[in-house]
């Protein structure tokens, strides 16, 4: 394997990045005012505080949909060839469904579900 097409292609990405960044600081418009610094919606002016506080438990629920959203993504692969991987394989979805039911109980036991 050639380590140094390597060792270039990660010198030149940095590179590129810090590149890119140097190059929106020196040409991006500076303007510093009040009203640069309030929430904007629509052009409708806020009223009241713009700072809301939101419950942990939204974020939760939104990572346990994303973890069974993968899991689906990662059983359409290995629906279509279980024919030909055998029994080691149909042990070891199971074994995959094991874990991720377990999740699903212990998220369920700690009220992560509920939508209050």
């Amino acid at each position: 394997m050639n380590f140094v097409l390597l060792f270039t292609m990660i010198v030149a990405s940095i590179i590129l990045v810090f590149a890119g960044m140097l190059v929106a600081r020196l040409i991006s418009p500076r303007t510093h005012n009040r009203q640069k610094g309030e929430a904007y919606e629509c052009g409708i002016p806020t009223q009241g505080e713009t700072w809301v506080h939101f419950r942990a438990g939204y974020y939760l629920f939104a990572i346990l949909f994303l973890m069974f959203d993968i899991e689906t993504v990662f059983l359409f692969p290995w629906a279509t060839i279980v024919k030909e991987l055998g029994m080691k394989a149909l042990l070891g979805i199971l074994f995959f469904l094991f874990i991720l039911i377990l999740g699903l109980a212990y998220a369920w036991r700690k009220k992560a579900l509920e939508w209050k």
